[in-house]
């Protein structure tokens, strides 16, 4: 074998490594999601109950989630977006869904909830979203509908995420959505509860 065709040999088995990897990646990430859909569908039952006995109490339910546990559901109706959140934003977290940052409240909560996802994958229609347009979140806090109210993209070393004494949802994800290697920037989408924004509107 000559030395051309021995270089070729070796690119052409690297390729279909690397596409290995990357495909079984995907469905790896798939198989997870499907599993986290499972796992909320089925404690949803659980979550109405507790809901209503905090509710009951005068109290909002404790959550204290482990990494990869299903904490919410998102749903963006203009990108056509339903996806389960799952606790944590490692990439084990990020191949199946978006991630919800630990240590932020869960959305709905008092406070500022922080989800993150992958451009190329969960968030990867982001750049269609604008001032205005609408989202729903289900979480152990309760189902809340947003406005988004707000859109900025920070350099990705920038300190962007801050503790909100209100009720905030943020939303990442890397900027620009088509950059073709090691995106540059983040998007930062901050969303508020639409009779919260509608208050602030009118100046309230």
């Amino acid at each position: 074998m000559t030395v051309r065709k021995l270089i070729g040999l070796c690119f052409f088995l690297g390729g279909g490594f690397l596409l290995s990897f990357v495909g079984g990646s995907y469905a790896v990430g798939i198989a997870r999601a499907d599993e986290a859909r499972q796992e909320w569908d089925a404690g949803e039952a659980h979550r109405a109950v507790a809901r209503a006995r905090a509710a009951a109490a005068g109290r909002r339910p404790q959550s204290a989630p482990t990494a990869g546990a299903a904490v919410a559901r998102l749903v963006i109706p203009r990108i056509d977006l339903d996806e389960i959140v799952l606790e944590g934003v490692d990439n084990e977290q990020l191949n199946a869904g978006p991630g919800h940052l630990p240590g932020s409240v869960l959305p709905g909560a008092r406070g500022n909830s922080v989800v993150s996802a992958h451009r190329d994958r969960h968030f990867s229609h982001f750049d269609a979203l604008t001032v205005g347009d609408t989202l729903l979140t289900d979480s152990p806090i309760g189902r809340t509908k947003w406005v988004i109210v707000s859109q900025r993209v920070v350099d990705k070393d920038a300190r962007a995420l801050f503790a909100r004494s209100d009720t905030t949802l943020t939303l990442t994800t890397c900027w620009p959505i088509r950059f073709l290697g090691a995106a540059p920037s983040r998007l930062i989408i901050t969303a508020k509860p639409v009779a919260r924004a509608t208050r602030l509107a009118s100046g309230d």
